[in-house]
């Protein structure tokens, strides 16, 4: 009987996977994909290096729970990025709870800030990321593990053909 060999994560490979960020204070879901994420592990990194690090050598079908503890990952929480201005200061596009809002400094750099909270003519906006001072575990399911192309290796991931638009030209 011959033994089925599995693909693992390592370099090169094109990977799929679904994750969800817990909160482990509140046991809450901070964050959770809804589609399949793809990239190929070793020439992009789309979560945190902790969490890539652990990817490697599993395969398809896994199943593995990451605790991260943001604190060391984006700092502690700077109340001096937190904003508390009257809303109608604000403009109109800006009034909604989860949106960005990109700010420049007097020296040109330039920071997202994030809508949190909006009672009465208050509006919160924070410059802090927002899993600065939490614990967190990263659940991840592993749903594919193959060899990438070239084409997905140049590109860091799989090519998506996106819609046939008649009169569209296609981007060189």
């Amino acid at each position: 009987m011959s033994e089925i060999i599995k693909d693992i994560i390592s370099e090169g490979k094109y990977v799929e996977l679904k994750y969800r960020v817990i909160d482990v204070k509140t046991g809450s879901v901070l964050t959770e994909v809804e589609f399949p994420l793809g990239y190929v592990h070793g020439v992009n990194t789309v979560l945190a290096p902790q969490v890539m690090m652990e990817l490697e050598g599993k395969a398809a079908g896994d199943t593995i729970e990451v605790p991260i503890d943001c604190n060391k990952l984006y700092g502690p929480r700077d109340e001096s990025l937190v904003i508390t201005e009257n809303i109608h200061n604000v403009p109109d596009e800006y009034r909604k709870v989860g949106t960005a809002i990109l700010m420049e400094n007097e020296k040109g750099q330039t920071k997202t800030f994030t809508v949190t909270r909006i009672a009465g003519d208050v509006i919160v906006i924070d410059g802090n990321n927002p899993l600065c001072g939490r614990e967190v575990v990263f659940k991840l399911e592993i749903l594919s593990v193959r060899d990438a192309t070239e084409e997905e290796m140049a590109h860091g991931g799989k090519l998506e053909q996106g819609p046939d638009i008649p009169g569209a030209v296609p981007l060189q």
